[in-house]
């Protein structure tokens, strides 16, 4: 440690100096990333599979399906509360209604381009036509070289990047649990379209940059549809992979002050925070950490919520699941007030209230 402390004094030196320069107040959030962040794009995409828009589905908060995988607000949605902002709109919704002339009615709080069941890697899940992480960065171009996106905005936006667990589950969902070693190679894939991602948004004048890890997706009940996974306890395998992604974003994080001049990179921990609700239930209000709250079969895990045959269970808040692939509003919330005002065992290296408020001009 002793060893690294020159390095680690000399970028601390580096992200002080990116704190100082840039403006606080921020009002203007852009999101990218999969079904966690998705406030309902996949429903305006044609031909699209991947759908969270219909009942249950955003029953506890906007009592009517909104698109998102979940049953009520999704970590975005929180952030945004927390900055005193309407929740972003969907890209595609908004697309559809720009006006041709200049910039009038676009959403000044920013916007989502999320979309469920997207990865990293642009093969995942194309199937299934939902939108890669690629994608998404060529649509926020477009906003721009169409000049419906201003500079100004931009860089004194929050970008939030949440992805990569649709490509770990697709790995396993096609290789089952029988290999024991991680393919580094995919996961280095994965890491490099982050670093791509990165280079992107700095090139078009992002500098604040939130990078959520990957959450333990061996301990989801949708792990019961991967070949030889155990319904009794978590996928190690899984987790060590999710393990080795996150090591590498942390890491990328650790560079982005002094790779990118002036751009600040936070790294929300979703794999150790969710966790320790999981290993501590009880403290968090959860009577369910195993089983989705809606669905079916082994752990409520072999059937989508929603669709026919599907169960449902009674409160859903003391469920840390909503469905086969994802948390509950309860649990977002929770993560989101960790992210929002934890310490460093949940982002690092602040969290994002000094990020957004505790930042003043020189």
């Amino acid at each position: 440690m002793m060893e690294r402390l020159p390095q680690l004094i000399l970028i601390l030196g580096v992200f002080l100096t990116a704190l100082a320069s840039v403006d606080a107040n921020v009002k203007s959030v852009f999101v990218f990333g999969d079904d966690q962040f998705d406030p309902g794009n996949n429903r305006f995409i044609k031909n699209c599979t991947f759908q969270a828009n219909f009942r249950p589905y955003g029953s506890s908060f906007f009592y009517y399906p909104t698109g998102r995988f979940t049953n009520g607000r999704t970590i975005a949605d929180f952030i945004a509360q927390f900055l005193g902002i309407k929740f972003q709109r969907p890209y595609q919704d908004v697309h559809r209604q720009l006006p041709k002339d200049r910039r009038k009615g676009f959403p000044q709080n920013g916007l989502n381009f999320a979309s469920g069941g997207s990865g990293l890697l642009q093969g995942t899940n194309k199937d299934k036509v939902v939108t890669s992480i690629q994608a998404q960065l060529q649509q926020f171009h477009s906003l721009i070289s169409h000049k419906r996106l201003h500079k100004n905005q931009i860089e004194k936006s929050l970008f939030l990047l949440g992805s990569g667990g649709n490509d770990i589950f697709s790995y396993f969902l096609l290789h089952g649990t029988s290999k024991i070693t991680i393919p580094r190679t995919y996961v280095h894939a994965m890491l490099k379209e982050v670093a791509r991602f990165t280079s992107q948004i700095y090139k078009y004048g992002g500098r604040r940059f939130v990078f959520f890890s990957i959450g333990p997706i061996g301990c989801i009940p949708g792990r019961v549809l991967i070949r030889g996974a155990s319904t009794n306890h978590c996928n190690d395998q899984m987790n060590s992979m999710v393990e080795y992604y996150n090591a590498g974003l942390k890491s990328l994080v650790y560079k982005i002050p002094v790779m990118y001049p002036g751009a600040i990179g936070v790294f929300g921990s979703m794999h150790d925070t969710t966790m320790k609700y999981h290993n501590n239930p009880e403290s968090y209000g959860f009577a369910d950490v195993t089983h989705a709250c809606c669905g079916d079969g082994p752990l409520n895990g072999m059937l989508q919520c929603g669709l026919k045959g599907y169960k449902m269970c009674v409160n859903p808040d003391g469920h840390f699941f909503w469905d086969y692939f994802h948390p509950s509003e309860h649990t977002y919330g929770l993560v989101s007030k960790d992210f929002w005002a934890g310490g460093n065992e949940d982002i690092w290296p602040m969290n994002l209230k000094t990020l957004a408020y505790n930042i003043t001009s020189p």
